[in-house]
């Protein structure tokens, strides 16, 4: 193998701190070829769809592909801007005013970039803009507070791919998940009394996670725990009561088993049951994408009011708000702190006297 160096390496420049965030993806845009491109690289991964690959590869190939991208693409259109992608903006929203913060703190030391699991930008490019910039020491952030091995892990193995064919590795810290963090608790909690105040309270609160197959969590993966967890700090930090909120799980497919209670059928239930208002929150999803926005805010509502709910009202995710960066910052300065500046000065007279052009 060819091991991948940079092209523009000096010897003797200044190293930098680098800091990723990284998210789940999206595509290019709202329409069948950007959608099939998209899902063919989302639902090849084996940590996405855990089967047998021959098997899968049949099913995706010859029936998902072909039925999918298309349906995906009306879903899409309903939630997309002048801007681009929801998830997008958000997370360059998010990136932008994280790199405004550090630089306050560490000058022009640092780097702060955002890359997507799954479409663009990738984690490979931006990396490779990184490091020529001179990053040689990294912070890599996956904006999921509860560890999956669907999103987390293959977050992970995405580095550890582009990292097995590059010459030069840089120091790493990946944050895998921060899920009982107070700054991510506190931060959820005024989001929802902010929305508190201006549209008052609804007789249920509920918490909606993604869901995973009930299998994981039986081979030991720990996000079903790690969701109860922040759904009862956040309870507690909201005085509520165990009546009060549940905690819930979406975005399942396949007809195996999932994590459950289901969002959508604990909505129709409960407007069956004669509860009339509800709000509902999504703590695992960082920014507002597809899953929130049309599943939560659109399609489930209109579960709940057809099955007899009068109201239902959606909590937007953190998004770029203020205390969102602020926690930010609380998850990656103490690594960056432990960082001290080298001094690489000597390295590139050494270098020259063994050859090397830069």
């Amino acid at each position: 193998m060819k091991y991948r160096g940079s092209d523009n390496f000096e010897h003797g420049q200044p190293g930098r701190l680098g800091v990723l965030i990284t998210n789940l993806g999206t595509p290019e845009a709202p329409q069948r070829r950007p959608l099939k491109k998209y899902l063919r690289q989302f639902l090849s991964d084996p940590r996405v769809v855990e089967i047998p690959r021959l098997l899968w590869w049949l099913i995706l190939h010859g029936i998902i592909l072909n039925i999918r991208p298309a349906k995906s693409a009306k879903a899409y259109r309903t939630i997309w801007t002048e801007q681009g992608s929801p998830l997008l903006v958000t997370t360059a929203e998010q990136a932008a005013a994280l790199n405004e913060a550090l630089e306050k703190r560490y000058g022009d030391r640092v780097v702060v970039a955002f890359a997507m699991r799954y479409g663009e930008p990738s984690i490979t490019a931006t990396l490779e803009r990184m490091f020529q910039q001179g990053v040689r020491q990294l912070v890599v952030l996956p904006l999921y507070p509860q560890y999956s091995c669907a999103v987390t892990a293959s977050t992970f193995d995405a580095l550890g791919e582009d990292f097995r064919q590059r010459r030069w590795l840089p120091e790493l810290h990946f944050i895998s998940h921060y899920h009982d963090n107070p700054g991510y608790i506190d931060a959820l909690a005024n989001k929802v009394k902010t929305h508190w105040q201006t549209h008052g309270r609804t007789e249920k609160l509920m918490l909606s996670f993604h869901g995973e197959p009930l299998r994981y969590l039986h081979q030991g993966d720990p996000y079903f725990c790690e969701c109860h967890k922040t759904s009862r700090l956040l309870a507690e930090r909201l005085g509520l009561s165990e009546d009060d909120y549940l905690t819930t799980f979406q975005s399942r497919f396949g007809r195996e088993p999932w994590l459950q209670p289901y969002t959508d059928e604990t909505l129709e239930q409960w407007a069956a049951q004669g509860v009339k208002s509800v709000q509902v929150m999504c703590p695992g999803f960082s920014a507002d994408c597809l899953e929130t926005l049309e599943e939560i805010a659109e399609l489930n509502r209109e579960l709940f009011i057809d099955a007899g709910g009068q109201e239902f009202q959606y909590i937007s995710c953190l998004n770029a708000d203020a205390e969102h960066i602020q926690l930010m910052l609380q998850l990656v300065t103490p690594t960056l702190d432990n960082w001290p500046e080298k001094d690489l000065s000597q390295a590139a007279p050494r270098a020259r006297e063994l050859g090397a052009s830069r």
